[in-house]
Order: structure tokens, then sequence, then C-alpha cells
């Protein structure tokens, strides 16, 4: 597969802790890496520049930490922490299978990781490195959604796809709706009124100001993610109109 038949050279890609969990949706499990690795690299392979943020989920949720009276600055500094966790072993299982990666924080801690400056995880991504983008966007009261949405305008990406474990948005949640129905358009005003749970209205409202393509889908769906950059009509697309 060259580059020609791409319909996206270089995107964002969300995903959430999760992602990497095990059955007991917590902490790292050592195969999901492995899967969740071997899936990056087929994209990669495929010509595509790549550009990941990825979420704390599996470790800590902020929120979690507010819920139990925790000061709101501390759990979000909490779960930046995390999600640099969650980066360097997504770069571990990349570089396992020989992906060269790199990982950049909003929080500066060198002696693990680069701190992220935008103009040298352009230069990664031209070299053909994946750059995963850890601590979110290095404030508090900002999800890892956002952070995706900011990056992801920084870098210029042509499209920040978020990987979920559902296929799409739906109108109501489908594990517990049986009759939810699946969204496959959606413009960023739709997407704020009906308060897709997605992704949260300020990373929404970042796409819509600068025009930023969403597109939600499952990153488990077989080649799902290089379907979509050779451009695949799958999941949810959230855009202008």
């Amino acid at each position: 597969m060259g580059t020609a038949e791409l319909k996206y050279n270089r995107i964002l890609l969300k995903l959430g802790g999760e992602a990497l969990a095990g059955a007991d949706s917590y902490g790292i499990d050592a195969q999901r890496l492995r899967e969740v690795a071997s899936v990056i690299k087929k994209v990669k392979d495929s010509g595509v520049q790549m550009a990941i943020v990825i979420g704390a989920g599996n470790i800590w949720r902020g929120q979690n930490g507010i819920a139990q009276g925790m000061d709101r600055s501390t759990a979000d500094h909490m779960g930046m922490l995390a999600t640099v966790i969650n980066a360097l072993a997504l770069q571990d299982a990349l570089e396992g299978i020989g992906v060269t990666t790199r990982v950049q924080t909003a929080i500066e801690m060198r002696a693990v990781a680069e701190p992220y400056i935008r103009l040298r995880a352009i230069r990664h991504l031209e070299k053909g490195r994946v750059v995963i983008m850890g601590a979110g966007t290095g404030n508090p009261y900002f999800t890892t959604d956002t952070a995706a949405a900011l990056r992801a305008m920084e870098v210029d990406a042509e499209v920040l796809i978020k990987a979920t474990k559902v296929d799409a948005v739906y109108d109501a949640d489908p594990e517990v709706e049986t009759q939810a129905q699946k969204l496959e358009r959606l413009t960023y005003l739709e997407a704020l009124e009906l308060r897709v749970g997605v992704m949260d209205s300020t990373a929404i409202s970042l796409c819509m100001d600068n025009d930023m393509p969403i597109i939600v889908i499952s990153l488990w769906a077989p080649d799902s993610l290089v379907r979509v950059v050779c451009g695949e009509r799958l999941g949810t697309l959230v855009s202008a109109g």
C-alpha cells in the first residue's frame, strides 16, 4: 500500500487509556498492549504520518479523585502523569516491533521523554517517526480529548481519529439501549447539541473553530484505521457539514 492510495497523510490518533487495559479494565495488559501496537504499526506501514494522544482511564481518572474530595488541579495533574506511563508503555511495545517512536510530554520530564515542542514533533513526523504525546495539555481542567484536538491543529494533521471500543457515535448508549441508532455523520453543532459522550464539548468546539474533522471508529474492527486513512467511510464523521 503506497501513500498515493491514502486519503489522509498525517493523522492525530486519540486513544483512551482503556485500550491498554485487560479484562479487569485496569492497568496495562501485556497482550492488549501488543495488539494496540500491531494496529498502529499497520497504519504506519501504509505511509501515514501519525501522532498519538493517549488518555489514562486505565490508571487514574481525575473525576474519581474529585468525587473523593481531592483538589481538582491535583487530581488532573495525577491524570496527566498517568498518561505518560501509558505513553512509555506504548512506545516500548512499538519499538519492540520495529516502529521508531518518540514520546513528548507537556510537563517536562527530560529523563524519560522529550518536552513537547511543536516544530520538533512535526519534524519527527516528517522523518517517519510515531510521536506519542503525553501529559495532556499540561494544564488542569482540560481533558485528553481537548489535548488531542489542540495537538491535531498544532501539527497540521488532516483529521482527528478517535478510536474507541464502540464503532461509531449513537443517539443513545448502545450498550444500554438495544434500539440505539448509529449516526454516520454529524455537524459540529449537532454533536454539541446531542452532547455525544465520545468527545467533550471543549474538544468539539476547538475542532469546529478550526475546521478539523473528527472520525469516531472502533479500534478493534478489522483494519479499521487503515481503511479510514484510505478513505473508506467507517464510524461517524463529525465535520462542518
